[in-house]
């Protein structure tokens, strides 16, 4: 039980105010004028003051509340390390035990783990949530089991009592970090790029480490090893060796007795693409769709087109003086003997054999396919002709034979079944929505894949690999009708850009490929392959050990399947011939980026409140009863703060001023000061 005096007046404070002040100046001018009965007057206007406070005496019955103490157990990455995790455990016992035996207090327990994806240790999130939940007039104190390395800091809370951090860790705990910046998305092929290396020490570590062993490797192969220097920035030129997808991971080895190897080392994927390609293309007989492949390949901005047009043969003899044409000596030698292997591709555009270029140049390029070059012939009428560019040094590289009919009929194109697993033809669109063709050149396949037919299943488009180069037939001069729209066109564009690219070695139009695609720790694994079935993939994890997986069809010649990878770090994936790498969230998670134990991120939190930091290793402070405001830590110990709440079961309030009793007692005042006046 609790009795307190309250008031609840009539009128607004300010207003009463006023009145005393009235009241006290009628009886200073009582006093003054020597009226005797001033002081019954006073005491008569004290009475009416007083009535209009209603003053009463309220009786409550109070329940005590306990307190609450919050305990929370970082439960993060970084708190595996070495013994930490019997260090918490056994404080975070023996805390428990000793808060729940204190009178009038319960305890909560919180375990903080890593945040979701590589947020890293929420713990002022997990705090803000557990403060949301209870009553902040019975929390007495926080006691935090931490390294303190907390990265929502900027979540803090508002803090009800103290707060303390009781250090896991050592403090001759040292570790070594190797970080990259500088990292692009994208490189181009063949051209250095530089990275920002650095290799730093941090807490305890040993003396007169000056140097550092640094491997390097690209795409899983054995790794290069190179000495660098410690505490330093370092520039790295890296050139990346092919395009596509190129996974570069620097590591360090461990050294003896630092924490952790888990960020000695960094894993950088980058794209490399080609700075320009370059095409030769070709023209033989100009024909209505001359342009076509011109229009393709100037579209491109990152083409370097050079074009050879043959508009005055040697056999047209017009009387016309050489000296007058509007013409210019092609440079032949230098682009067909000097430089073709600056070309990334070659194109022949309903080419023939007129002696312009002699057969030695045609042998050259024979040679450049097979050391690595792309060829691409588009036929016309000419391929059937005695002239045709396969009787000649090219015809080696060319997977077709020409048997030379013209089939000068309709027909639509159509992907073949073999054509809708290639990479260049598959998912082209319905051909039966395609417009017709009108010429087809008669072929018969001598090598090579035929992905697409024409006239009575002939032959339509041939793709063959030479050596290390790669050689294309496009047995028609027709494509442009779909460019034109003719009888609703066709994907020409689409499918002129895609041959030229897969003859430029584009890795995405590779047609035996393994690869994988990442989002978080799961990726899915794709494997594309002519062949009508693949075996399982094999995948390798960070620590060595491996599992195969089931790949399922999802389309023609290709297959898929999902992975969740159990641990952050690099995978390695092979099924038959083909291999492939891919690096699973960052090879440092932000959990290890810094393992020092330290209390510098929790102060600004905890001194507001005098809280204190103190370790483990000290021993476990003793507990303490402190007020509000005092210092809440000292050698030894840490304080919690009774807050002394209740629960109010039942009120009852007694006036002290009954209107009774004021009527009596200010009606015999003020008529006392009337009779003391008049009988004066």
């Amino acid at each position: 039980m609790t009795g307190t005096v309250i008031f609840d007046p009539l009128l607004p404070w300010p207003v009463l105010v006023g009145l005393a002040a009235l009241s006290a100046i009628a009886v200073g001018l009582a006093l003054w004028r020597g009226l005797s009965g001033w002081g019954l007057r006073l005491l008569a206007a004290l009475v009416i003051l007083a009535a209009l406070t209603r003053p009463g005496y309220q009786i409550e019955d109070r329940a005590p509340l306990s307190d609450i103490v919050i305990l929370i157990e970082d439960d993060s990455a970084s708190q595996h390390l070495s013994d930490r995790p019997s260090q918490m455990e056994a404080a975070g016992a023996a805390l428990a035990a000793k808060i729940s035996a204190r009178e009038n207090t319960e305890l909560r327990r919180l375990h903080v783990g890593d945040g979701a994806g590589d947020a890293g240790t929420e713990l002022m999130t997990a705090l803000s949530t557990a403060l949301a939940e209870e009553p902040q007039a019975r929390i007495a104190g926080i006691i935090a089991l931490s390294d303190g390395r907390v990265h929502d800091i900027d979540r803090a809370p508002d803090l009800p009592a103290p707060m303390h951090l009781l250090l896991t860790g050592r403090e001759g705990d040292w570790d070594r970090r190797l970080t990259v910046r500088n990292a692009p998305a994208f490189a181009i092929i063949g051209e250095a790029v530089t990275l920002t290396l650095r290799i730093e020490d941090s807490g305890a570590a040993p003396r007169g480490a000056a140097t550092a062993p640094l491997d390097i490797s690209v795409d899983g192969a054995p790794p290069d090893r190179f000495t660098v220097p410690i505490g330093r920035d370092i520039e790295l030129p890296v050139t990346l060796p092919h395009g596509g997808r190129n996974v570069i991971r620097f590591s360090v080895p461990e050294a003896e007795g630092e924490l952790t190897d888990r960020n000695n080392s960094a894993l950088i994927q980058m794209n490399g693409v080609r700075d320009r390609l370059r095409v030769l293309l070709v023209s033989g007989e100009p024909h209505a769709g001359g342009r076509t492949w011109r229009n393709l390949l100037k579209s491109d901005s990152s083409v370097d087109l050079v074009h050879f047009t043959i508009l005055r043969p040697p056999e047209k003899q017009d009387g016309v003086p050489v000296d007058e044409l509007s013409l210019i000596a092609f440079p032949t030698r230098e682009l067909f003997l000097e430089k073709i292997d600056d070309f990334d591709l070659i194109i022949f555009d309903r080419y023939q054999r007129r002696g312009i270029l002699p057969a030695i140049y045609l042998d050259n390029v024979a040679n450049y396919v097979t050391n690595g070059g792309a060829v691409l012939v588009a036929a016309g009428p000419d391929f059937a002709t005695a002239d045709s560019i396969y009787r000649s040094p090219l015809a080696p590289v060319l997977p077709a034979r020409p048997t030379a009919r013209v089939i000068e009929d309709r027909y639509r194109p159509e992907v073949t079944e073999l054509g809708a697993r290639h990479p260049v033809t598959a998912d082209l669109g319905a051909g039966e929505d395609w417009g017709s063709w009108l010429r087809q050149i008669e072929v018969e396949p001598e090598a090579g894949n035929v992905v697409m037919t024409g006239h009575e299943d002939q032959p339509l488009l041939i793709l063959d690999r030479v050596g290390e180069g790669r050689v294309a037939l496009l047995a028609s001069d027709h494509a442009w009708l779909w460019g034109r729209g003719y009888e609703g066109g066709g994907p020409q564009l689409e499918l002129l850009r895609r041959l030229a690219h897969w003859m430029m070695k584009e890795p995405e139009l590779e047609e035996e490929a393994l690869w994988a695609e990442a989002s978080g720790q799961r990726m899915r694994i794709i494997r594309r392959t002519l062949g009508e079935t693949v075996g399982p993939v094999t995948v390798t994890r960070p620590d060595g050990g491996t599992e195969e997986l089931d790949l399922r069809e999802v389309a023609p010649g290709r297959f898929e399947a999902r992975y969740q990878g159990p641990e952050i770090g690099l995978y390695r994936l092979v099924e038959g011939d083909q291999s492939a790498v891919i690096g699973l969230g960052p090879a440092a998670p932000r959990e290890f980026e810094q393992t020092i134990a330290t209390g510098a991120v929790l102060r600004p939190v905890i001194d507001p409140l005098r809280g204190g930091i103190q370790r483990l290793e000290e021993g476990l402070p003793r507990l303490r009863d402190v007020r509000a405001g005092r210092p809440a830590s000292g050698r030894g110990w840490i304080g919690l703060t009774p807050r002394g709440a209740y629960e109010t079961r039942d009120v009852r309030q007694t006036p002290l001023l009954p209107a009774w009793l004021v009527l009596v007692l200010a009606s015999t005042l003020i008529v006392g000061g009337w009779l003391r006046e008049g009988r004066r």
